[in-house]
C-alpha cells in the first residue's frame, strides 16, 4: 500500500470515530436535557406494568376464592357465612346459588327477586320458572315473546299445557303449531297436539 492510501484510510477511520463521538455527545446532551422526563416515563411504565400484574393476580385469587365458596355452599346450603362471602366476592355466582336452592324448594319469592338479577342467564331462568310454577299464561307468553329468551319454546309448550287443562283445545293446538320444525321440542309439541288436544 502506498503512503497516500494509508493516509486516506487513517482519515476515514478518524472521520468514523469523530462521527461516533459526535453521536455520543448528542445522546449525552439529550439525556441530560430530558433526564427527569425520561426517568418519570420509565417509572410510570414500570408502575403500570406492576399494577396491571398485581390487579390480574388479585382478580384471579378472587375468582378462585369465589369458586371455592360456591362449591362449599352447593354442598352445604345452610352455611350462611360462606354464602355471604360468596355474595361479596361474586354476586352473579351467588345469584346462581340462590337460583339453584330456589328451584329445589320452589321458592317463588326468591325467583321473583332473581328475575331482576344482573346475571342474565339467572334472571332469564328465574322469570321462566316463576311463570311456570304459577301457571301464569300471561307471564309465559310475555317470556316467550322476549328477545333472547333461553327457554322460549318450552314456555310456548308450557302455556299450551295450561290451555289444555283449562279446556281451550283450539288455542292450545294453535300455540303448539308455533314450535319450529327444526326445534328439539318439535316432536314433543306434535305429540301433545296429537294426544293431548282434540
Amino acid at each position: 500500500m502506498s503512503l497516500k492510501e494509508n493516509i486516506e484510510m487513517v482519515k476515514e477511520e478518524l472521520n468514523t470515530e469523530e462521527q461516533f463521538f459526535e453521536k455520543a455527545v448528542q445522546t449525552e446532551r439529550f439525556v441530560k436535557k430530558y433526564k427527569s422526563p425520561l426517568i418519570a416515563v420509565t417509572v410510570a411504565v414500570i408502575l403500570t406494568v406492576a399494577t396491571s400484574a398485581s390487579y390480574s393476580i388479585y382478580q384471579e385469587n378472587k375468582r378462585t376464592e369465589a369458586n371455592l365458596a360456591f362449591n362449599v355452599v352447593m354442598q352445604n346450603p345452610s352455611d350462611t357465612a360462606t354464602a355471604q362471602n360468596l355474595k361479596s366476592l361474586n354476586p352473579k355466582l351467588y345469584d346462581l346459588f340462590v337460583l339453584s336452592t330456589a328451584l329445589k324448594s320452589k321458592d317463588q319469592e326468591a325467583l321473583r327477586t332473581l328475575s331482576s338479577s344482573k346475571a342474565l342467564v339467572v334472571s332469564d331462568l328465574a322469570s321462566y320458572e316463576l311463570a311456570a310454577l304459577q301457571e301464569d299464561k300471561q307471564a309465559l307468553q310475555s317470556y316467550a315473546q322476549k328477545n333472547g329468551a333461553l327457554l322460549k319454546e318450552l314456555a310456548v309448550i308450557e302455556e299450551a299445557v295450561i290451555m289444555m287443562k283449562e279446556g281451550e283445545a283450539d288455542r292450545a293446538n294453535a300455540q303448539l303449531k308455533m314450535i319450529d320444525v327444526n326445534s328439539p321440542l318439535y316432536a314433543l309439541a306434535q305429540s301433545l297436539a296429537h294426544y293431548g288436544v282434540k
